[in-house]
């Protein structure tokens, strides 16, 4: 491809709200386009990285048994109503619907798990039938509140999506071995650095779940890791051993300390010199159902933070976020700051990290605005709460084994989820096959999601440097980047055709910048910006019958014939 007739070019500028080192990047080297919050359009070149990563994709799908379809990305309320998912993921806040000229609901997908079900219990209806692996590779949506980070987090995206069908957990879980081994080569061959982690399963149900996380600095999700590195998790799931706290000692009686303007647990620990493990936080939120809204107050250990996915998942809630001052009012009689366990209103459920259990005369908010309560005792002054793990674990924690060591924080960018659902969605659907015996039993299910373009965006977050992109050799969208240096000059000019000639003609990928009236120093920068493998260069040596071969990564450079070009590509890319 000729850089002067190609739809290439680069930007001087970084677009004013790119946060992230990908977005920036793949704005100003002129793969995606803006055009509305979180919707990209993708020019030519990252069509082409994109086509290799679902190839790539494609392969291990199929190398595995799997077989790809075509799903309709409107898809009826109706299906999504048996699943149960309908007001869920309208109350989440994130789902495109719209009306048809009928008045008919739909949406715009953004997972299929409803539609995949459809087409299998429609069509099979024998053990014979099994086991299925479907798959497709299409445009999801997701109404974001706040698009981000370019590619990260659009509301329009590229997934790869399959759904496995089997007769029984044992080959779900045969499934589910067979994608995680296809999931680890389809990064590995995309040149990806990742880590496995037990993950949450959210909005998409069951089981078992793991998450494939691009190791990148610049992720946005935090990760814990074992000191041994065998036990890694997204911090919304990590459990760790909780970290020991101070005693309270023989039980006391409880009375009301006057505190005012005190609310932080560092205030109180300096007023009454008292360690944070020896307070109870108590945190109201609004937790949201299908039907309905509560109110929740979780007790948690001065020294320890509330993780708010378990407590979504701790009441069956949709989504839960912090109350607001008017519920905290309402549900506590007190202004912010002053909650606490003891006669709490009614229609308030209680919930206390088991962090919690053993501790004695304790602080705590008096529901009373500028007061507090010491020395309070669980079934003595308050009845004994539900306890549940909520806890957020952290960097420093004992890993839940301790022989694995202390967890390490680090980050990375979601890529992959691999789900074991069981039969969440079958039985919902009546989704049934006949056994062996003629009996009726639900299919049992895994759903496996790759973000195809988020993979191109991790891409570019693990592998860059101050100059631009640094592509991957398998993903690039191009191999080679041969730079004419001036293509007036006749003999650089024949010299960059020749390689052009010599490197396509052994089925090797290059973008020739031929262009005129270009400088040779704007022509290295956008070579360095654009972040393809391996440049050769036609310059002032041609005279001689040398050019120049620059592998993008090292820098590494050597000169050598034109003749010989392509031998040191192959070399190179290899």
């Amino acid at each position: 491809m000729r850089q002067s007739i190609a739809f290439v070019y680069t930007l001087r500028d970084v677009p004013a709200d790119a946060e992230v080192v990908s977005h920036r990047l793949l704005a100003r080297a002129g793969y995606i386009q803006k055009l509305a919050a979180g919707v990209y359009s993708y020019t030519p070149s990252m069509a082409r990285v994109l086509q290799k990563v679902s190839n790539i994709v494609r392969e291990e799908m199929n190398r595995q048994g799997a077989q790809e379809c075509v799903m309709p990305i409107i898809q009826p309320k109706e299906i999504w109503e048996e699943s149960g998912r309908w007001e869920r993921y309208q109350k989440g806040g994130q789902l495109f619907t719209l009306v048809d000229h009928k008045g008919s609901e739909m949406c715009l997908v953004p997972t299929a798990e409803e539609a995949f079900t459809t087409m299998v219990k429609r069509a099979v209806t024998s053990y014979r039938q099994l086991p299925l692996n479907l798959y497709q590779l299409h445009t999801k949506f997701r109404d974001e509140i706040r698009p981000r980070f370019g590619l990260m987090r659009g509301r329009e995206f590229i997934m790869k999506d399959a759904y496995s069908f089997d007769i029984d957990d044992e080959g779900m879980r045969a499934a589910y071995a067979k994608m995680r081994i296809a999931y680890q080569r389809i990064f590995e061959r995309c040149g990806l650095k990742y880590t496995i982690v037990q993950a949450d399963a959210g909005a998409i149900g069951g089981s078992a779940t793991e998450e494939f996380m691009v190791n990148a600095d610049t992720g946005e999700d935090t990760i814990l890791v074992s000191e041994d590195g065998s036990y890694a998790a997204n911090v919304e799931k990590a459990e760790s051993l909780i970290p020991a706290g101070e005693a309270g000692g023989e039980a006391k009686p409880m009375h009301l300390e006057h505190t005012p303007g005190d609310k932080s647990v560092d205030q109180l620990s300096k007023r009454f010199n008292l360690a944070p493990s020896r307070m109870i936080k108590t945190i109201l939120f609004r937790a949201v159902f299908a039907e309905s809204e509560e109110t929740v107050a979780v007790l948690m250990r001065g020294d320890l933070d509330v993780n708010e996915v378990k407590v979504a998942n701790a009441v069956g809630a949709i989504a839960v976020d912090l109350a607001d001052d008017a519920r905290v009012r309402a549900a506590t009689g007190a202004e912010p700051g002053f909650a606490g366990p003891v006669d709490m209103k009614a229609g308030v459920k209680v919930l206390a990290d088991i962090s919690c259990k053993p501790m004695t005369n304790f602080l705590c908010g008096a529901n009373k605005s500028d007061y507090h309560l010491l020395d309070v005792n669980f079934g003595r002054d308050l009845p004994v709460p539900d306890y549940k793990e909520l806890r957020r674990a952290r960097a420093g924690d004992m890993c839940i084994d301790a022989k694995r060591g202390k967890l390490i924080e680090t980050r990375g960018i979601e890529v992959g989820h691999i789900f074991q659902l069981g039969t969440k969605y079958s039985s919902a659907m009546g989704a049934r096959f006949a056994d062996e015996e003629g009996k009726e039993r639900p299919f049992v299910m895994g759903c496996y999601g790759i973000g195809v373009s988020r993979v191109a965006a991790a891409a570019v977050e693990q592998n860059h440097d101050k100059d631009g992109i640094v592509w991957p050799a398998p993903i690039a969208p191009w191999q080679v980047h041969v730079v004419c240096v001036n293509s007036g000059d006749l003999l650089m000019k024949q010299a960059g055709d020749q390689c052009e000639s010599a490197l396509e003609g052994a089925g090797i990928e290059v973008l020739y910048d031929d262009r005129a009236n270009v400088s040779p120093g704007v022509k290295f920068k956008d070579s360095d910006l654009i972040g393809l493998p391996i440049r050769v260069v036609a310059g002032r040596d041609v005279k001689d019958g040398i050019v120049e071969v620059r592998t993008r990564r090292t820098g590494e450079a050597a000169k050598v014939k034109i003749a010989d070009v392509v031998a040191e590509v192959r070399k190179r890319l290899e």
